[in-house]
């Protein structure tokens, strides 16, 4: 989906949310999460045990999604009270336009598992990127895959302006790879295992991290979820910390059940949640983190999404949009 389609969408669902009075103050007996599959994290065993459900004291619902633009978009609908590891662009581009939603913790740190797959046999790599210009390429617009694309094209002097990109989720953009419809596809998750049959990255993750392009997902909650039920958000962040620190003790011990929640096997699940960083309450309320660093993050983030036309204008401040209450 384009972004000023994008945007438009998430203005007009954030001019009718405030009379669809989409969650009362009166107690909840259920409330819907928003998560990926193929996308293992430490959490997920608490899904699968029904901790959640219990600390919470009612039903907790979760739903996959294909992207974090549509995560955003059922948030604003009233569909999704939570998401769980959406990326921080789809955050950004969704209350730079208006979507009534917050920033209430940072889910999982990644680099590795969010790359661009570049086919072999096209002849392309980071020396001699700008034979992309040109090309058809496969990304989720809108979130953070397209984001370190334009971060990385930026980095290797591609005009992005010259590529072709084509709006593809993860498994749509792996299809396209192995096909050879693109000559490169920009995918998170186990869509990446698939695309490596054929392709290789154009930059590595460290690679990226390694010239300021830093990859992580986000807690958001709805604001009206998060003003009326404030507890509730306590103690979701209050489960995910505890099944955290339970993984980072002994990472074996949950894979079974964070797979299944995935929807993969074990070893994929094992490869993958090995790349990832979970970091504790205590570390996200840090400077670098919900202290400061997300804030500033946001607006750079939004500044090179409207220098790329991926975002008609950007907030001065996004400060408002993040609160560590509920991690404190």
């Amino acid at each position: 989906m384009a972004f000023g389609k994008l945007a438009g969408k998430l203005a007009l669902a954030a001019g009718l949310i405030t009379g669809l009075g989409l969650q009362s103050a009166q107690a909840l007996d259920k409330i819907t999460v928003a998560y990926f599959l193929e996308w293992p994290t430490a959490n997920q065993a608490a899904q699968i045990d029904k901790t959640y459900d219990d600390a919470l004291g009612l039903e907790v619902e979760w739903r996959a999604f294909g992207n974090g633009n549509e995560m955003v978009q059922a948030m604003v609908s009233g569909d999704v009270q939570i998401a769980y590891s959406n990326g921080f662009v789809p955050f950004v581009v969704g209350v730079s336009s208006g979507a009534p939603i917050k920033l209430v913790g940072v889910a999982v740190t990644y680099a590795e598992n969010d790359l661009c797959i570049v086919r072999n046999d096209s002849g392309i790599t980071k020396e001699n990127a700008t034979a992309l210009e040109g090309q058809k390429v496969a990304t989720p617009i809108g979130n953070v895959t397209h984001y370190k694309l334009i971060r990385t094209l930026q980095h290797l002097n591609v005009d992005i302006n010259k590529v072709n990109l084509v709006q593809m989720n993860p498994a749509d953009a792996a299809v396209a790879v192995l096909r050879g419809d693109v000559v490169m596809g920009c995918a998170f998750g186990g869509a990446l295992d698939r695309m490596k049959t054929v392709g290789t990255p154009l930059m590595t993750g460290a690679e990226q991290e390694a010239v300021g392009i830093n990859t992580f997902d986000v807690v958001n909650v709805t604001n009206s979820f998060a003003e009326e039920h404030p507890e509730l958000v306590t103690k979701f962040l209050t489960v995910t910390n505890q099944a955290n620190a339970a993984y980072n003790a002994d990472p074996d011990a949950a894979l079974g059940k964070i797979a299944r929640a995935a929807g993969m096997d074990n070893e994929l699940a094992q490869k993958m949640i090995a790349n990832f960083g979970f970091p504790s309450n205590e570390e996200q309320l840090s400077e670098d983190w919900l202290g400061g660093g997300i804030q500033a993050a946001a607006k750079g983030v939004a500044d090179v999404m409207v220098s790329a036309g991926g975002l008609d204008q950007a907030l001065n401040d996004y400060s408002t949009f993040v609160d560590a209450s509920y991690l404190k």
